[in-house]
């Protein structure tokens, strides 16, 4: 019980910087779907950096700029191949949950799929303690790893 109380008691003063991409490859609907679970406030800061510009996840004054500065970012650092061949996202949408931002992608037309291979630097010049992880799931078989900065390439066999 002491060490709960320990731990809950530093992390309070050492945020700690966690990113959660899941890839799942549909077969019936012959798509690859994608959603990325990002701190929002953390994500606010990132784009601001890179954008230069201010920025309200939660209530943006403009929500098709908030679509867009979200999947421009996340398609510069999310970079994904099936099979050997780089997938284009389409991005879905967004939304918030609690106190994450989870954004949603999606590639139609992929019918099987033998390996992923995954380059995800999300959030990784913002934060030096990043931590991505990423959860693939192919027929129903499900894979994950840890991406720790400057660590940000993984490859998915099935």
């Amino acid at each position: 019980m002491l060490q709960l109380i320990i731990i809950s008691w530093l992390s309070f003063f050492h945020p700690f910087y966690v990113s959660v991409t899941e890839i799942n490859h549909n077969v019936h609907t012959q798509a690859v779907e994608v959603s990325c679970r990002i701190f929002y406030d953390d994500l606010e800061r990132t784009l601001e950096k890179q954008y230069h510009t201010h920025v309200d996840i939660v209530k943006p004054a403009d929500k098709n700029k908030m679509n867009q500065l979200l999947s421009d970012y996340i398609k510069k650092h999310l970079i994904i191949k099936a099979d050997g061949k780089q997938l284009t996202l389409s991005y879905v949408g967004y939304e918030i949950q609690e106190d994450a931002a989870w954004t949603y992608f999606e590639v139609k037309g992929i019918s099987k799929v033998k390996k992923f291979e995954v380059h995800d630097d999300l959030l990784f010049t913002e934060h030096p303690e990043q931590i991505n992880m990423l959860h693939v799931t192919v027929g129903g078989q499900r894979k994950s790893t840890k991406l720790s900065n400057p660590e940000s390439d993984a490859v998915f066999e099935f």
